[in-house]
């Protein structure tokens, strides 16, 4: 069971591979005898050392393959491919193999900003010695920069209105921070750290159980009771426990020692294990499937920090529905992964073995490394040791082989690259989407007042105003000669000037009746909003309060004041333009309360004021021949238009209290998507 070397694996169109070896912050060499910088993978060295390391290790696998009875080899198991045996026999002559260009086993030559081997005496626990590489600078600048402006990016986006998708836009936004704090950044810095493989699978896979059996000691809960891990646990090596525990990498998650009730819903538990490989660590995870919700976000959290995936299925559960999901997501990652299917009945394992291999080829995944584990007795929470020898073997290889643990690693960080030209631009994508929602939002409330102000300025025109209390106001006014005694003749220029109750009358009865227009209308419009916003379901009608679906409790009272404002406004326009034509002015005097109040019943009772001689309502007739044509045009267009200004200011504050709900809710940054964009591109172009 051999990897292919990642150099022979051809590239599809969408990847790029990216190889850059550890950065590693300053510090001193380690001490001989301690445990090795960062839980580092040592190499050995020497003529023993290497032939020891290229001994098949103890427990060979001699598992026969399911697809031997028709030609056909499993992955994972039996001998070494044909296209590998020439490298076994190079070895076997003494030969070294010469690595290609480009892996992290070529001997790279010490020029300014390349990776540099340490000096030989520096040496780990095992007496090995560590090797260190450093980033280039401009390759780490680049990277740096793209990253910290691509999370940056990814932070300020805002998903504040509940449209359909908001919420999963809103965990895949969180998913991707997380990504990047806890595994893209630490792993671009430290590339030959450590390697995370995290164990996932369906409920009752037996996950827990073979991370203690491969731990050798019970370290992860395991029972009948489902779910049984609700918290992930971290087991390592001791001398990497320190990397797992103070590293950048699940920098972003709490950290526990000891048991599981001490921890923290959030966190990880870590545990130490001198039964594993230095420079690998287990990760058991909750239920892929599990019926509590929080317990598989959990696990698609911890493998989206995963450098290998190891996916446990049964052989009675690796058909589901939930275990291809899980298949699926590490094919669109291009995430490395093996496959351990346990529960496996002896007299049954051929053909299982076989029938799940068809799945894999037909799906594309049939080179993924398999393991099994027969159905057998669990004692304290693990199996026997012999089940799990050909696993243990190939972690024990993975570990110790730098230059295989680092494809892996890399492999995995392309895939998580690749993975960001998908789910950065549908990111996007939705912010739009809630960009054009707003503004469709917004612009319902805009047609609904506009077309209340449309409908307010017609009523103003078409004399439908002039009803009811105003109309009967009027015709007393007018019929009981009131009118006429606005009107003196000039004898001696002493003329007394009067304002009777009839008046006083007439002008609060068109007052209330331009006020109950304006009411009506913006009624109307708040159940228009309403309305029209009740139609985005998901979205506009869980905005619509019982507040917002009438006026504000202020709003008559503002309404009143601007309408009585407006009348002083008309009055003070006849003081100040409504000047008598001159023939008129030498014998006619008139009272400019009562002049005003004859101009509002003839602008809004009676249409425009601007009449032909002859025709016309009596207030019409009666200012033209007063003021003159040319006057009173301009007197009526700028009362009209001061009126206009003020209702458009009433609902102006009214349109404000739906503006403030969608506020509320968020302000999407129209940019925002844009930077995003860009920040993805400029990504791109650092790899």
């Amino acid at each position: 069971m051999t990897d292919q070397p990642p150099a022979e694996r051809p590239e599809s169109p969408e990847e790029r591979t990216i190889a850059f070896p550890a950065v590693r912050d300053a510090e001193p060499a380690p001490v001989a005898g301690s445990p090795a910088a960062d839980g580092a993978p040592a190499q050995a060295t020497g003529a023993d050392d290497r032939e020891a390391a290229e001994a098949p290790p103890a427990g060979e696998r001699d598992a026969v393959p399911p697809g031997a009875e028709d030609g056909g080899d499993a992955a994972g198991t039996g001998t070494p491919d044909a296209a590998e045996q020439p490298a076994a026999e190079a070895e076997d002559s003494g030969a070294t193999p010469q690595p290609e260009a480009g892996e992290s086993g070529a001997t790279p030559q010490p020029e300014a900003g390349e990776a540099r081997e340490q000096d030989a005496g520096q040496t780990g626990a095992d007496g090995v010695r560590v090797r260190e590489e450093a980033l280039p600078s401009e390759v780490s600048a680049a990277l740096t920069n793209a990253l910290a402006e691509l999370r940056a990016a990814v932070q300020a986006l805002h998903f504040g209105l509940d449209m359909p998708g908001a919420e999963e836009a809103r965990k895949a936004q969180a998913a991707l921070l997380a990504q990047i704090d806890n595994y893209v950044i630490p792993r671009v810095r430290y590339s030959t750290a450590p390697a995370l493989i995290v164990v996932a699978g369906s409920t009752g896979a037996g996950k827990s159980t073979l991370v203690n059996t491969i731990a050798g000691k019970r370290v992860a809960v395991t029972g009948v009771r489902r779910p049984t891990t609700s918290i992930p646990v971290l087991v390592c090596h001791p001398d990497d426990h320190d990397w797992y525990a103070r590293g950048e990498l699940l920098s972003g998650v709490p950290k526990y020692e000891g048991q599981q009730a001490d921890a923290g819903p959030d966190g990880i538990i870590l545990a130490s294990s001198d039964q594993l490989p230095r420079g690998i660590a287990l990760l058991d995870t909750p239920d892929i499937d599990s019926v509590v919700e929080q317990n598989h976000e959990i696990a698609h959290r911890m493998l989206d920090a995963a450098d290998l995936w190891m996916f446990v299925t049964t052989a009675a559960r690796y058909a589901d529905a939930p275990s291809w999901g899980l298949l699926r997501r590490a094919k669109e990652r291009n995430a490395r992964l093996i496959i351990v299917v346990s529960r496996v009945p002896a007299k049954s394992r051929d053909v299982i073995l076989k029938h799940y291999g068809r799945m894999l080829d037909e799906y594309g995944l049939g080179d993924v490394e398999r393991f099994v584990i027969h159905e057998t007795t669990v004692r304290d929470g693990r199996l026997a040791d012999e089940e799990i020898a050909d696993l243990r073997a190939w972690l024990s290889e993975f570990s110790a082989d730098d230059r295989r643990r680092e494809a892996a690693v890399k492999a995995t960080l392309n895939g998580v690259f690749n993975s960001f030209k998908s789910r950065l631009p549908a990111l996007a994508r939705h912010l739009e989407a809630q960009v054009a929602l707003r503004a469709d939002l917004r612009a319902d409330v805009d047609a609904a007042y506009m077309g209340a102000i449309a409908e307010i300025d017609e009523a103003t025109r078409n004399g439908s105003l002039l009803q009811g209390e105003a109309l009967a106001r009027w015709q007393d006014f007018a019929g009981s000669g009131d009118l006429m005694r606005t009107i003196q003749l000039r004898r001696g220029g002493k003329g007394r000037q009067r304002s009777p109750e009839r008046l006083q009358a007439l002008r609060s009865a068109m007052a209330k009746a331009l006020e109950a227009v304006i009411l009506s209308a913006a009624q109307r419009a708040t159940e228009e909003v309403a309305q029209r916003w009740g139609q985005r379901a998901g979205v506009g009608d869980r905005l619509v309060t019982p507040a917002l679906g009438r006026p504000a409790d202020d709003f008559a009272e503002r309404t009143s004041a601007s309408v009585a404002a407006w009348q002083d406004y008309v009055t003070e326009l006849m003081r100040t333009e409504g000047v008598a034509k001159r023939s008129v002015a030498k014998i006619v005097s008139f009272d400019i309360d009562s002049l005003a109040l004859i101009f509002m019943v003839g602008l809004l009772g009676y249409g425009t004021s601007d009449v032909a001689d002859g025709k016309g309502a009596l207030p019409q007739r009666l200012l033209r021949r007063l003021l003159g044509a040319e006057s009173l045009r301009n007197i009526s267009a700028k009362a009209r238009s001061d009126l206009r200004a003020r209702i458009r200011l009433l609902f102006d504050e009214e349109m404000l209290r739906y503006v403030d709900a969608l506020d509320s809710a968020g302000i999407p940054d129209e940019a925002a998507a844009t930077r995003l964009y860009q920040a993805t591109y400029n990504l791109e172009a650092a790899r």
